[in-house]
């Protein structure tokens, strides 16, 4: 699906970023604040990210040999912080993605399931329809058979 394509799905994405904005923010401060949360989950994804940021750049440019310098802790912190967030906003707009499709998938098979039954009840009523014309035809023929046999009327 192409979000410019459709003005309300744009609408709503930015809804999205914009609610999870806040909650991103917050949870960046406490893991500025929190040294456990600094020393283990925002450090290492922040210098694995400038690592590999910094890898190719120097193979774009050439350098194939040159040794990059981790970043102080104060940066990495900071960088940390910012890719939690981003991380999380994704997967909030993420989450919200699987959840639509999944109403969405839901409405498809309840429709779906409406219609198996109205074709079921339609193929049930031209089989009862059936029968029925079936039983008559018996009967119309059983009726033609004895007005072959009734005597002729007589005059008086």
């Amino acid at each position: 699906m192409v979000v410019g394509a459709f003005p309300i799905a744009k609408l709503l994405y930015l809804g999205v970023r914009q609610l999870s904005k806040p909650v991103a923010n917050r949870i960046k401060a406490g893991a500025r604040r929190s040294e456990f949360f600094k020393n283990y989950i925002c450090l290492p994804p922040a210098q694995m990210y400038h690592w590999i940021e910094m890898r190719t750049k120097m193979r774009i440019m050439g350098f194939k040999g040159a040794t990059i310098k981790p970043l102080n802790e104060d940066a990495a912190a900071e960088l940390g912080a910012e890719l939690l967030g981003e991380a999380i906003i994704f997967l909030i707009g993420g989450g919200c993605m699987v959840v639509e499709y999944s109403r969405q998938a839901a409405n498809s098979r309840r429709k779906e399931e409406e219609l198996n039954e109205t074709i079921t009840s339609l193929k049930t009523e031209i089989a009862e329809l059936t029968l029925t014309t079936e039983t008559l035809d018996t009967q119309l023929k059983e009726v033609k058979r004895l007005l072959l046999y009734l005597p002729a009327p007589t005059k008086k």
